[in-house]
């Protein structure tokens, strides 16, 4: 096994928790499912056009978008389950149990959402969690509940202010906290997420290297007829409409 000298969790665990994270990916798109809502192609062709790429360029482009819709949830996944290997009474339950907390540690009275941006809540969003958070110290005075934004506006760690209908609430132990400074509290150490990150494209170059079937397989271009490529691109969405039958 590689060392990526972690120091917060074994070079085996980190590689397999990536490498798992990896193989959930969605990693390939054919011509069926590239057109399952049907494509704009008018606006493939203005993309292509302005931004200077050839038509298999854009349409790789629009093929990694709608692939990217699939894996947000799976960095999502990478992010929570990476606390499962911390040990030391930490937990990811499993989704709705122990209060529908992301990352708990009921030994030190820890609960814990998770979101992947700061702005990802709405204000009813906000609001419902901040109130699961109220309960949750009403019922345990010895709780502590953070709002974990993986991407903060900055590193972080303070009360976290929300209203709700029309008046302020703020609490001690209701925190917003940057995915930095979390690592801080789950690890011990200050600069494990920095180091996590450091080594993360190394880490995700051995996975692939080791397994090729992690590669992205797009066979869109390749199953568009190169004979007349704009009419077969055009069919897509308009075979039925006046005129293209003579495209």
């Amino acid at each position: 096994m590689k060392r990526y000298n972690l120091g917060f969790v074994s070079d085996e665990e980190i590689y397999n928790h990536v490498k798992s994270t990896v193989l959930q990916y969605r990693r390939s798109i054919n011509l069926k499912e590239f057109n399952k809502n049907i494509i704009d192609p008018i606006k493939l062709t203005f993309d292509s056009k302005i931004y200077g790429q050839t038509m298999a360029q854009t349409i790789e482009s629009e093929c990694i978008r709608q692939i990217d819709k699939t894996n947000n949830n799976r960095i999502g996944y990478f992010h929570q389950y990476l606390f499962k290997l911390a040990g030391n009474g930490w937990e990811v339950p499993a989704n709705g149990d122990k209060g529908g907390f992301d990352v708990l540690n009921d030994e030190l009275h820890i609960y814990v959402e998770m979101k992947n941006k700061h702005n990802t809540m709405n204000s009813a969003a906000s609001q419902k969690t901040y109130m699961k958070m109220q309960d949750k110290i009403l019922m345990d005075d010895k709780a502590t509940c953070m709002l974990v934004e993986v991407i903060a506006k900055k590193s972080q760690k303070r009360k976290w202010n929300v209203t709700v209908d029309g008046r302020q609430f703020s609490h001690d132990r209701i925190l917003r906290v940057s995915l930095d400074k979390f690592y801080e509290i789950v690890f011990g150490n200050k600069n494990a997420f920095f180091k996590l990150c450091k080594v993360l494209p190394e880490i995700l170059d051995d996975v692939i290297s080791e397994d090729e079937s992690a590669k992205l397989k797009n066979t869109v271009y390749e199953e568009l007829d190169k004979t007349d490529f704009y009419k077969s691109l055009y069919l897509l969405a308009f075979k039925t409409y006046e005129g293209f039958e003579d495209f």
